[in-house]
């Protein structure tokens, strides 16, 4: 199902992130989008430590920075070359974790989705703090493409940055 609304890459990136609870827990912005490419920033947050005596963020928690890196890659890889949203869950992710983060610093996660085919994306990505030549950990992933069709409205009204007035109305009613 084509879009033909214009829609900005980095807008579709900061409403996908914004759509899912854990990444607006988690503090995760768009820090930068090029061609198949997204990166997320995870700021350092205390709330986010595994280990308390050293500061160092939880392994867990890059992990959800890398997958959500990647899913948004793809969502905005699709977007790019078909003009379309799809549902596109994670079928298998690969960490190979390099070294422990550096507490107090923010983490990026940089993801790339390098071929899409009928039915997976394939994806690769790193988390990084001040070099991505120094990379915390690396990953490998590939995502089943769900057909437009599977997007329910309220999240594709929210994609695209359409706000539904009647269940807005709605909900100002209950209130």
């Amino acid at each position: 199902m084509p879009i033909t609304a214009q829609i900005d890459l980095p807008d579709l990136a900061t409403r996908f992130i914004g759509q899912l609870a854990h990444c607006q827990r988690l503090g995760l912005t768009v820090h930068h989008i090029e061609t198949n490419k997204v990166e997320l920033k995870l700021p350092y947050s205390t709330d986010l430590v595994g280990y308390p005596d050293t500061g160092v963020v939880h392994g867990g928690v890059i992990t959800t920075l890398i997958d959500t890196a990647c899913g948004c890659a793809v969502v905005c890889a699709i977007f790019e070359q078909f003009q379309s949203l799809e549902i596109s869950p994670t079928l298998d992710l690969r960490v190979d974790y390099m070294r422990p983060a550096e507490p107090h610093k923010p983490i990026y996660g940089l993801a790339e989705c390098y071929k899409l085919t009928s039915n997976i994306a394939f994806v690769r990505a790193l988390a990084y703090q001040d070099d991505v030549e120094q990379p915390i950990a690396h990953a490998v992933a590939t995502f089943m493409r769900i057909s437009a069709e599977m997007v329910g409205d309220e999240f594709r009204q929210a994609l695209l940055g359409q706000v539904d007035t009647q269940a807005s109305a709605k909900d100002g009613q209950q209130s």
